[in-house]
């Protein structure tokens, strides 16, 4: 069996996976995660997660490499990780009190197959006030996730609702990633 390696620095995606006992390195990227014009949500992920991948794999042609991207979708509009803290609570704002979607892209590749998929997950956001996105926003806590709060953190107590995969929403799709690590080990 070839080793595993996480083409991600998240330390969430670290720790789902070694919540189900998967044993991986970790070996970043370096990739400009920009959206493209008119992208939508499952190729933005998917391709992110691709190019990840496929710069590791560049330097560990033996090893299965998983790359993954999540991004966070409100009314057409693609969140990702806040430049700032303006930019964090201006996020916080547009979702807070509506529903917004959590899309998570992952790649599996190996020398010889890659392997691709989306994940999309319907997140409720309570109201807030001004203060509370205020506070939470000094908190540090939205600085380095997508749409700007960690539904594990303490963003939880304004998420009374999902609809989909909880892991998703954290940062990998833990029982599709599992399910196509499964075939591409039985195939190495």
């Amino acid at each position: 069996m070839k080793p595993l390696i996480l083409a991600s620095a998240s330390p969430r995606r670290r720790e789902l996976l070694q919540q189900i006992g998967v044993e991986f390195t970790v070996v970043t990227a370096d990739i400009d995660e920009t959206p493209l014009p008119g992208e939508n949500p499952v190729r933005c992920t998917v391709r992110l997660a691709e190019a990840k991948a496929r710069a590791v794999l560049a330097l560990h042609p033996d090893a299965v490499v998983l790359g993954a991207d999540t991004i966070v979708t409100i009314d057409g509009q693609l969140l990702g990780k806040p430049r700032d803290a303006a930019n964090a609570a201006r996020m916080l704002h547009l979702l807070q009190g509506r529903s917004h979607q959590v899309t998570t892209g992952f790649a599996i590749l190996t020398s010889s197959a890659t392997q691709v998929a989306a994940e999309t997950t319907d997140v409720s956001f309570a109201e807030m006030t001004a203060a509370e996105i205020d506070t939470y926003v000094a908190t540090g806590e939205p600085m380095d996730k997508a749409g700007a709060y960690a539904i594990q953190g303490r963003a939880a107590q304004w998420i009374p609702h999902i609809a989909g995969d909880y892991s998703n929403v954290v940062g990998l799709p833990l029982a599709r990633v599992a399910a196509v690590l499964k075939v591409v080990n039985q195939r190495n």
